[in-house]
């Protein structure tokens, strides 16, 4: 798909803001990117995006929205993830396996998505995998969320533990 995939009707009119794919669900922009699967974690794109607050009441108050929703919000440079412009997480996310999908997932937001714009086609090979919940049981997941680690950090972790939790990534959401 190219980058006008679905027109935005909550995007920006300032071309310079982006977009993260990556985003909290309380944020008062955020939208609903996509749905993920109880069973496997597969994420499902909207065709459309959806205000994140008229769908937070339908989720049960014991399930975290992150859980089961992926959400976008503005990026902003304030983020812990931020380095100058760059996003420090999609630099550590491509670090890891990406999914085995052909072609690039239906997106909404894709021209207005702050990793599409740092990194181009390479983020939506990973993209489908990102979960934003905490996940503080397996190692990876958490030196992937933890803004002071860097790609070259993580990529060393792997590295001197291949078989350890990244080897599984492939077929797993990675949480930030």
């Amino acid at each position: 798909m190219d980058a006008e995939d679905t027109t935005d009707p909550q995007a920006p009119t300032d071309p310079a803001l982006a977009w993260c794919p990556s985003g909290r669900a309380d944020a008062p922009e955020a939208v609903v990117l996509g749905v993920r699967s109880r069973s496997d974690g597969t994420l499902t794109y909207l065709a459309q995006p959806v205000p994140a607050a008229d769908v937070q009441s339908l989720i049960p108050d014991n399930i975290e929205p992150t859980r089961v929703l992926r959400f976008a919000t503005h990026c902003v440079s304030s983020c812990a993830h931020r380095s100058g412009n760059d996003c420090t997480l999609i630099s550590k996310i491509r670090t890891l396996p990406a999914a085995a999908e052909s072609g690039l997932p239906r997106c909404h937001l894709r021209a207005h998505c702050k990793w599409w714009r740092q990194t181009g086609s390479a983020a939506c090979g990973h993209c489908p995998a990102v979960a934003t919940a905490v996940r503080s049981d397996d190692d990876v997941f958490v030196r992937v969320a933890d803004p002071s680690v860097t790609p070259d950090q993580l990529r060393e972790w792997i590295e001197a533990n291949p078989d350890g939790p990244a080897a599984a990534l492939a077929s797993s959401p990675v949480h930030d």
